[in-house]
C-alpha cells in the first residue's frame, strides 16, 4: 500500500476518524463494533474508514458477510517517519539555540 503522508496528516485531522483509528490501535474491529462505540451511525462510520483507508492508515479483511478494519502498519510507520522527521529538527534547532554564545 502506498501512503500519502499529507492525507494521512488530513485524515486525522478530523475528531471523529482520529478516534476511530485510535480504537484501531486497541484492536481490529467492525464498522458495527466500532459505530457502538461512537455517537454516529455505522453509515457515517463505513465513510471515516474510506477516508483512513484511502490515507494508507487503515485495511479491511473480509470476515463472512462483515469486514474487519485494522491500522495498516505501512502507513503509520509512513507517519511515524514524518513526525521523527520534525522531532529530529526540533531538537537541532534547541541544540543550536542552546550552543550559540549569549550577547549582551
Amino acid at each position: 500500500m502506498v501512503t500519502n503522508v499529507n492525507n494521512s496528516w488530513t485524515a486525522l485531522g478530523d475528531p471523529t476518524r482520529r478516534t476511530i483509528f485510535e480504537l484501531l490501535v486497541e484492536h481490529p474491529r467492525s464498522v458495527t463494533e466500532l459505530a457502538r462505540a461512537l455517537p454516529v451511525t455505522r453509515s457515517a462510520v463505513s465513510q471515516h474508514l474510506k477516508v483512513l483507508k484511502e490515507a494508507g492508515l487503515v485495511a479491511a479483511t473480509p470476515d463472512g458477510k462483515h469486514r474487519i478494519y485494522r491500522v495498516e502498519p505501512d502507513g503509520l510507520a509512513a507517519l511515524r517517519t514524518e513526525l521523527d522527521r520534525f522531532w529530529v529538527k526540533t531538537l537541532a534547532a534547541f541544540k543550536q539555540a542552546v550552543e550559540q554564545p549569549r550577547k549582551e
